[in-house]
This record gives C-alpha cells, sequence and structure tokens, in this order.
C-alpha cells in the first residue's frame, strides 16, 4: 500500500512539472488563464471551460508572457470564434436522438 501512496505522489509531482494552467480570473464572459502548456493545450482547456459554463466556446483576445485572455462566445451572438495564432479549435461532437 506504501508502494501505491509513493507511486501515485511521484507520479503526480511529475506531470504537475511538466506543465500547469489555471483561471485566474472569470468575470462575465472574459477569462484570463495562466499557463505553461503548449498553446493547442491552452486553446483546448478554454474553449472547454467556455463550453462547461453554457458558451459556444472561447475566442483569444491577447497573450502576454504565460498569461492568456479569451472571450466566451454564445452562438446567438453571431461573432466568429478565433484560435490563437496556430492553433485550430476543435469542433463539439454532437450526438442527435432519433
Amino acid at each position: 500500500m506504501k508502494k501505491i501512496l509513493l507511486l501515485t505522489a511521484a507520479s503526480s509531482l511529475m506531470l504537475s512539472a511538466c506543465y500547469s494552467t489555471e483561471i485566474n480570473m472569470s468575470m462575465g464572459n472574459m477569462r484570463l488563464i495562466t499557463s505553461s502548456a503548449s498553446p493547442q493545450d491552452v486553446m483546448d482547456f478554454a474553449t472547454k471551460t467556455c463550453r462547461n459554463d453554457f458558451y459556444e466556446g472561447a475566442s483569444f483576445l491577447s497573450k502576454a508572457g504565460k498569461e492568456y485572455r479569451f472571450k466566451c462566445v454564445r452562438a446567438e451572438e453571431n461573432e466568429v470564434l478565433i484560435p490563437i495564432p496556430g492553433t485550430t479549435i476543435n469542433p463539439e461532437t454532437k450526438t442527435e436522438a432519433k
């Protein structure tokens, strides 16, 4: 049992040393995310976060160091989702009941 706990603690420390991503500010539809991950991982995280808050997705605004600024967009606002340059926004897979 002690070996399992030691391996779990060691693996979580190694994974957290790879990169970290966290939301520093969430005000209205604006999100400030600090991350040392790759831009695509940050874009995926922002998109997932906005979709969890009932938005269509995340639109990239700016980057300063490790801080990324996003705007969450609703479908009825007719705004375009803008990805971080060099990344893509993965389409959400929708299942339809027939």
